[in-house]
């Protein structure tokens, strides 16, 4: 058990014992720290991203520390988070490990006070997460889950649901990306190139609609029926 203590010199192995006894002294800090305080990282890269950047950190900042051994200790933290990604492919055991489980914290308008606890989140935050997705009234929440990634999705009643074409069986209209074509006072001619148009129906068009030049153009988008839509410089 030496490699636990300080020394003037470490073996190789004994920096990769470190190494392994780190990254699973972290994984258990992640889980027991919850899923908010990893919010949108998973937990084994949230332990990567952080113990990788310390270690290679300290021997850049301190002459006395072994850039070897910080070398070897990233090697290996590597090579166990790769067989870590592997293993939750695999096995479902190790998925349970590695992933937190999905908790409901809403069902049918009603708070889970239990899933607040397990997701360790307080009755602000719930709250603050269901304005965020437009829910301002728990009642009409149907489903609300807190993932293993941090976020919450929420699932209205249908009732609640906001209404579409399909509901009143209409056929809507093609979804349609505008296409940028200018940006900052340039203009991007591999856009302009892939919707079949060129600089001098660009600059017609400015000049006509907008009594404009490219230059005064913070942002210009060309719709699937060639609509210019301009945000000049203010």
């Amino acid at each position: 058990m030496d490699f636990f203590y300080s020394q003037e010199s470490l073996t190789a192995a004994q920096w990769a014992l470190r190494a392994v006894v780190a990254f699973f002294f972290m994984v258990v800090v992640a889980k027991a720290l919850g899923q908010r305080a990893i919010s949108q990282l998973r937990l084994l890269d949230f332990v990567i991203a952080l113990v990788i950047g310390n270690i290679i950190a300290h021997p850049l900042s301190d002459e006395n520390i072994d850039l070897k051994g910080s070398m070897i200790t990233t090697i290996v933290l590597v090579a166990l988070y790769l067989c870590g990604i592997f293993g939750i492919l695999k096995s479902q055991s190790l998925r349970k490990i590695f992933n937190n489980s999905p908790v409901i914290v809403v069902k049918d308008g009603e708070i889970i006070y239990k899933g607040l606890k397990k997701a360790r989140i307080s009755l602000d935050i719930l709250l603050e997460e269901l304005r965020e997705a437009k829910a301002e009234d728990v009642k009409k929440v149907a489903l609300a889950i807190w993932e293993a990634d941090g976020k919450m999705s929420v699932f209205l009643h249908p009732k609640y649901e906001p209404v579409t074409p399909s509901f009143y069986q209409m056929e809507a209209q093609a979804f349609d990306f505008p296409v940028t074509v200018v940006k900052e006072g340039k203009i991007d001619y591999n856009e302009l190139k892939q919707i079949n148009r060129d600089e001098d129906w660009l600059k017609s068009g400015l000049k006509n609609l907008y009594q404009t030049d490219v230059k005064k153009v913070l942002l210009c988008t060309v719709n699937n029926k060639g609509e210019l839509k301009v945000f000049l410089y203010k």
